[in-house]
């Protein structure tokens, strides 16, 4: 029974001795397949910088290095001397793309032009009267009028022989009716649209006696939409759609809403559009729409453009009229507004608020002022402004 027992130990250590050994033969072949796949640093290094050269010969990079490695190195490993090479080379390309980018920063963000428009493009017609002619009249043509005198028309009604001596035939006696009636303005802006389709120009632009247009502003506001499509383009006066009723005839009527640009902040149409509203805009055609609604010019404008071809306007919030407070425009935008205007707002004045070349017992709509901060060249703005 001894000998039993004894015969079962030694075959258990035996057992165990060649476990041991299979297990530490096993362990020692992990090890070294680890290590021969690990490469040393040396390959690591090559490695990267064989990448950045493929990268570079992949672009067809010309660039001088930015600084050259030890010469030693280069004769002893000519491969990692031409890696360092095309890393620098990557490096140098990467700074002139950046700085040119920052030595430009408007190209990245601003949007060329749809358009390439000048100031002879745009027709732009100032409705007045002739009992304003010297009070509000004459500062525009002192201003933005006198830079801008082959684009402007001014329709009034009465003769006037020094408007005439200003600007020639840019004078127009619409003889229309002086009162300030639905009719009397209808029947001024139905000159207005048939003297624009004659001058065969790109856009038709409407403003009031009371407002300053800013010709740079208004041709970089334009070149964004092409003329030939349907743009109408304003600031509404009202924080709705305006309701009316249209007169069908035989006593039928049917309620209508639609916004429209106010005539008092300025406004622009497309020839494109202009040439589709003329079945209702031109010769007698606009009086008779205005009166299918009862509302006045500007709104017979939007009916027709809104109601009746349904053509969407395009807000801009660059055009400003008196019914609205003038002084949060702040000074800082004043160069990028298209229009601007002065006058009287909650029974206040109501002009831009700006420290400006007058004072303002001097310049109460301010229009002196900007036009001295658009134009200071201008021979009667005061010499410190250029």
């Amino acid at each position: 029974m001894l000998k039993t027992c004894g015969k079962r130990f030694l075959l258990s250590i035996v057992g165990a001795t060649f476990t041991c050994l299979v297990v530490l033969f096993v362990a020692q072949l992990q090890q070294r397949s680890q290590v021969e796949a690990v490469p040393n640093g040396r390959e690591v290094g090559m490695r990267s910088l064989q990448s950045f050269e493929n990268l570079a010969e992949s672009h067809n990079t010309q660039e001088p290095q930015l600084s050259q490695p030890d010469p030693q190195q280069q004769a002893s490993n000519p491969e990692q001397g031409k890696g360092f090479s095309a890393y620098f080379t990557k490096l140098t390309r990467e700074r002139r793309e950046a700085e040119k980018t920052e030595s430009n920063p408007q190209s990245a963000t601003e949007k060329p032009p749809m358009e390439d428009i000048t100031p002879n493009d745009i027709f732009i017609a100032v409705k007045t009267t002739k009992k304003f002619h010297q009070a509000r009249l004459e500062l525009l043509l002192d201003t933005w009028i006198s830079r801008n005198v082959q684009q402007t028309y001014i329709f009034t009604d009465g003769e006037d022989e020094e408007l005439k001596k200003r600007i020639g035939s840019h004078a127009i006696n619409t003889n229309c009716s002086a009162a300030h009636s639905r009719q009397a303005l209808s029947c001024k802006m139905a000159v207005e649209y048939d003297k624009y389709i004659e001058s065969g120009k790109k856009w038709f632009c409407h403003v009031d006696d009371d407002n300053y247009v800013n010709m740079r502003t208004l041709v970089k506001l334009l070149s964004n939409y092409p003329h030939t499509q349907d743009i109408y383009i304003g600031k509404p006066s009202l924080d709705r759609p305006i309701e009316a009723t249209e007169r069908l005839g035989d006593n039928l009527m049917r309620p209508v809403n639609f916004w429209f640009a106010t005539g008092g902040a300025g406004f622009c149409i497309s020839r494109g559009l202009a040439l589709k509203m003329s079945p209702w805009a031109s010769g007698g055609h606009f009086m008779n729409t205005a009166e299918k609604i009862r509302l006045p010019d500007d709104c017979t404008i939007g009916y027709i453009i809104e109601s009746v071809l349904g053509v969407k306007l395009i807000r801009s919030n660059q055009f400003h009229s008196h019914l609205e407070n003038l002084q949060q425009v702040p000074m800082s935008e004043l160069q990028k507004q298209v229009t601007l205007s002065y006058g009287m707002f909650e029974n206040k004045r109501n002009a831009i608020t700006m420290k400006g070349a007058f004072p303002v017992e001097e310049d109460p709509s301010r229009f002196k002022s900007v036009h001295c901060l658009l134009y200071p060249d201008t021979p009667w703005c005061p010499s410190y402004v250029v």
